[in-house]
């Protein structure tokens, strides 16, 4: 039994191991043209040997994901197999690469996670002393607004208060100091009359 444009002979010398880094050349037909796309990847499963039915297993990792893809020997659209890279391994099926890498990102994942965690902490805690020394300014501006509030209405003077001190204690002086004036100012009105 002969398959169209394939030389069974020689795809049946094909060291194909698990273990092995292979590159598969594979035929793509787009529209009246075809091209050759390679998959390259740790050859993790050979099944069934050379009968017609035989497959093997590729998986690579694309952009941190893994990608598997099942070939049959026999197929007309694989141009070549290239072995890249060989390594012995004690298993004829490598399926436990598939949690390995999983493990590997989920580890990684977690680490960015406590990263991730930290930096918000910080920020939390870096919001928390901005508010708290907002706080006290947002009242001495506050207080400061109030005084010169008071001074636009002619009842107080301004008071500037550098040392962060309480500004309450100061504008009762001021009001005593104010109400004795304008008792001076009265008693001084009355001896001009």
């Amino acid at each position: 039994m002969a398959l169209a444009d394939i030389n069974i002979e020689e795809r049946k010398k094909w060291d194909l191991r698990p273990g092995n880094t292979v590159r598969v050349w594979q035929k793509i037909r787009e529209g009246e043209k075809t091209r050759l796309q390679a998959f390259e990847g740790l050859l993790i499963a050979h099944k069934h040997g050379f009968e017609t039915g035989a497959t093997f297993t590729v998986r690579k990792n694309s952009g941190g994901i893994g990608v598997e893809r099942i070939f049959p020997i026999f197929s007309p659209n694989i141009d070549r197999i290239e072995i890249v890279k060989r390594s012995k391994v004690r298993r004829s099926k490598l399926y436990y690469i598939r949690e390995k890498t999983t493990k590997q990102i989920r580890k990684k994942m977690k680490q960015l996670k406590n990263v991730f965690s930290d930096k918000g902490s910080n920020d939390v805690e870096e919001e928390e002393k901005k508010k708290s020394v907002e706080s006290p300014e947002k009242a001495q501006t506050e207080n400061e607004e109030k005084v010169s509030a008071e001074d636009v209405a002619g009842e107080t003077e301004a008071v500037e208060d550098k040392k962060g001190e309480d500004t309450s204690e100061k504008e009762e002086v001021l009001k005593e100091g104010k109400n004795k004036d304008t008792e001076e100012e009265k008693k001084e009105g009355k001896k001009e009359n």
